[in-house]
Order: C-alpha cells, then structure tokens, then sequence
C-alpha cells in the first residue's frame, strides 16, 4: 500500500498523493451508505467515474505522471463513508 484514508461522503476526498512517476499503480475506492459519487483522478483530475455507495469495490489501474489529484464527491442527496487505497503494482514475474 502506498497512500489511503476514509472520509465521509459529504467532505470527499482530494489529496494528492507523492507517487513515483512512470510506475504502475491500482487505485481502490468503496462507498458505502446510500446513492453513489464520483471519482476524478489524473494531471488535472479529468474524467469521472461513478462508485455506488453499495459497498462495491472500483478499481482502476494507472501509470503515474508527474502529478496526481485523486477527488471523490458524494453526488446530491448521498451519505456514507468512502475509503480508498493506492497499491504499487509489482511487475510481472520473467
């Protein structure tokens, strides 16, 4: 593991996490409690992806860049708990 933390639907998360450029990480996020948000992550934190506050787990696998910001926000009317997690993966076996 490489960075993580918990928060609450309504605050969000935005951090921008000391990630070695060129290497290849996961990011894991899960909300649980009712509706869904969103998570934004890159350079300039473009693109959305939707996480339902189901207790669901969203992955996605990235190359780190010089600069990363990781947001999730609640969409209106949500409420609940979002963790999230940053694991360095390990290249494969030769």
């Amino acid at each position: 593991m490489v960075a993580s933390g918990t928060e609450r639907v309504s605050d969000g998360v935005h951090t921008q996490p000391g990630l070695s450029e060129g290497v290849a990480y996961e990011l894991a996020v899960v909300c649980a409690g009712e509706g869904a948000a969103k998570i934004a992550f890159g350079p300039a934190a473009q693109g959305a992806k939707s996480v339902p506050c189901d207790g669901s787990v969203v992955f996605d696998r990235f190359t780190a860049e010089r600069s990363l910001r990781l947001d999730v926000r609640g969409n209106p009317g949500s409420a609940g708990v979002i963790a999230w997690r940053i694991d360095r993966l390990r290249p494969p076996a030769a």
